[in-house]
């Protein structure tokens, strides 16, 4: 929520309604405005060319990919973070290969953005990849 606290226009999806009741009520205690969205995004698809910033965090779902590149305005930012395969040398943490990212996969599959910054690292309990990339204008 701190893009919310910063004033952005801040959207939440989630296909689980708990958790945006959850982030519902958070959001009220602390005064912030946020739009939620409850939908299945390969159901439902994000608008295209809409949103300045997307943030995704420790999710992985790579038939969003395209999607997720796609709903980026000109100049939009995408920043991604979740596991990398190396997570399961560390006995923690997700462990199906649906849900760990290979070596430089995310770089790769974002490949028609600008990749701004990429890393991947492990340091317990975590490995992790990272990526800063934007929609080119």
């Amino acid at each position: 929520m701190p893009l919310a606290r910063g004033g952005f226009r801040t959207f939440g999806v989630d296909a689980r309604f708990d958790a945006l009741v959850d982030a519902r009520a958070m959001c009220s205690r602390s005064a912030i405005d946020v739009f939620l969205w409850c939908a299945d995004l390969t159901r439902h698809p994000l608008p295209r060319a809409f949103f300045d910033v997307i943030v995704v965090t420790r999710y992985l779902q790579r038939d969003l990919f395209g999607a997720l590149a796609d709903a980026l305005s000109p100049g939009g930012v995408l920043l991604y973070e979740t596991f990398t395969t190396a997570q399961l040398a560390l006995g923690s943490g997700p462990r199906s290969p649906d849900h760990l990212l290979k070596p430089d996969e995310l770089r790769e599959r974002f490949g028609s953005l600008q990749i701004e910054f990429y890393e991947e690292e492990v340091v317990e309990p975590e490995a992790l990849a990272r990526l800063a990339a934007r929609r080119p204008r």
